[in-house]
């Protein structure tokens, strides 16, 4: 709103009022526009510029393609193209190739690990690993045939297996001690063995531990770095085992009737084998005795059944020939009357 006076001239008030008023609607319209139009509009004017100022010359070199920077923009583009393809087939036929041997691989472990009697877990494990592995080492190579560095990816990879190992180091023992049980079989399920304090019964053997069960019915779980890095006794690993008996006479008995008692006992027993053939003999003459060491060969199944049976055998047998069973005793010598 203009406020006049008498001294204004209205015609230049007039004049001045619609000046305002169109400065006002352009403002008004060019804050209406947003900035994406604004730029195209901009964008398009200046191509419009360069078109206008383009010469008959620089127009037929495009054409023609006898444009410089076009053209060698064109040629640095078949340049790599060229050199990259021969590599990215090159790279093509290392996995293809890579990953039928790989299966191959896998096929032979698993025929000798099914030809070991390996447990199925640990067949199942160490495929996977071997194949995780080996996809592994192809997909680096492959980076490398390309052109892609890997020297930092397997440093990376380097790093964190050792930092992994150095943590779990007891575990990974276990481990291992696992797979050298599993894989050689020292001893299997339901064998009777003996490792330092340990004896009993195999029960389960798993990858990191393995449960023992002695005759007392309590479980022992045995980490498998101590079974696999330490002596062992496998009392069952055979088909056939011996089983030693000590038995003893008095001195004065007659050696060949008590060769003879023990030989009716140990023929008597069905259990007893054969083949090979026992063996009874003095082993030992003791300070009140005169110890016979016997020597039987019995099935694995039946071990224990004649140990618990032979010693009360042989005691009757004893007995019922008249052969005395001594006690320990000692001597005394009297010097001038006293003891």
């Amino acid at each position: 709103m203009i406020l006049l006076d008498a001294n204004t001239n209205t015609a230049a008030a007039a004049q001045t009022a619609k000046a305002l008023s169109d400065n006002s609607i352009s403002d008004s319209l060019k804050n209406l526009v947003p900035p994406e139009v604004a730029a195209f509009d901009s964008t398009r004017q200046t191509i419009g510029d360069s078109i206008k100022n383009m010469s008959v010359s620089d127009v037929k070199g495009i054409i023609t393609g006898e444009n410089t920077l076009l053209k060698d923009a064109l040629s640095s583009f078949v340049d790599m193209t060229v050199a990259f393809l021969p590599k990215l087939i090159g790279c093509i036929i290392v996995l293809w190739i890579g990953f039928k041997l790989i299966k191959l691989l896998k096929r032979t472990l698993t025929k000798v690990l099914d030809k070991r009697e390996a447990e199925p877990s640990l067949k199942g494990f160490l495929t996977s690993l071997v194949d995780i592995l080996m996809k592994v080492m192809l997909i680096i190579m492959a980076m490398d045939i390309i052109g892609i560095k890997a020297t930092s990816f397997i440093a990376i990879l380097g790093a964190a297996g050792l930092a992994i190992g150095m943590a779990l180091q007891g575990t990974l023992q276990n481990f291992a001690g696992g797979v050298i049980i599993l894989l050689l079989k020292p001893f299997k399920v339901g064998d009777y063995i003996e490792c330092g304090s340990y004896k009993g019964y195999v029960r389960d053997i798993h990858i990191f531990h393995t449960i023992i069960r002695p005759f007392n019915g309590r479980i022992i779980i045995v980490p498998n770095s101590d079974l696999a890095t330490t002596s062992l006794i496998n009392h069952t690993k055979e088909n056939v085992i011996r089983l030693d008996i000590i038995a003893s006479t008095a001195y004065g008995t007659d050696s060949d009737r008590v060769r003879e008692v023990i030989m009716q006992v140990i023929n008597d027993d069905e259990l007893i084998l054969k083949d090979p053939i026992p063996k009874t003999c003095v082993s030992e003459l003791g300070n009140s005795s005169v110890n016979w060491s016997i020597w039987v060969w019995v099935k694995v199944e039946d071990y224990w059944t004649v140990w618990m049976r032979i010693r009360e055998n042989i005691y009757k047998a004893f007995n019922a020939n008249g052969i005395p069973i001594p006690f320990p005793q000692m001597d005394v010598h009297l010097k001038d009357g006293k003891a």
